[in-house]
């Protein structure tokens, strides 16, 4: 008998969402990118500097030191602190995606796609929204992979969640995926 299909909708969703969320023990973001300049490219910025509200249209391309988000159209707002809030959506026929170097002397990076990508600088927590995967990679081999409808990862915790669609049924499932490597094999190739 399938056990998702023995357990009840909601039971099921927050089952996947405990066994989904799991902590990273390794590196974290990349700190230099906190005191980089954003690097805005867009077929068009509109920029409102009282109220720090940037608008961009159009093969959005915004850098911040390691970080790389790509879109179609995208929205940020700088906070009174300096903190920024991206947020980038996706073309119809394409997704949005997210790009960064993680600290430290190994070549790791945080990569993931979506329909929307949202970053929020303060609290260092990336969404990825629609279709969403998220890759931790080493020296450009993945160690973890993540799908689902809606990712969400908090850097500052080192936690990942991967949520289903919110109109899920038991039938569906599953509809968030993880393949996580040994922890104790990714320490010892560093």
């Amino acid at each position: 008998m399938n056990l998702l299909k023995t357990m009840s909708a909601p039971k099921t969703i927050a089952t996947l969402l405990i066994l989904l969320s799991f902590s990273i023990p390794s590196a974290y973001a990349e700190k230099a990118d906190q005191d980089k300049p954003i690097v805005l490219e867009a077929e068009k910025v509109s920029v409102n500097d009282v109220q720090q509200i940037y608008d961009l249209e159009g093969e959005v391309l915004l850098t911040k030191g390691s970080i790389l988000i790509t879109g179609e159209k995208g929205n940020i707002k700088v906070d009174a602190q300096g903190y920024e809030y991206v947020d980038v959506q996706a073309s119809p026929k394409a997704t949005a995606s997210f790009r960064q170097r993680r600290e430290g002397p190994v070549d790791e990076f945080t990569q993931g796609s979506g329909q929307s990508v949202l970053y929020n600088a303060k609290t260092e927590v990336l969404t990825l929204t629609g279709d969403a995967s998220l890759k931790r990679l080493l020296n450009m081999q993945m160690l973890d992979q993540l799908r689902g409808w809606k990712i969400d990862y908090d850097d500052v915790k080192q936690v990942y969640k991967v949520y289903p669609p919110p109109n899920a049924k038991a039938a569906d499932l599953p509809l968030a995926r993880a393949i996580l490597s040994p922890r104790r094999k990714a320490t010892l190739e560093k």
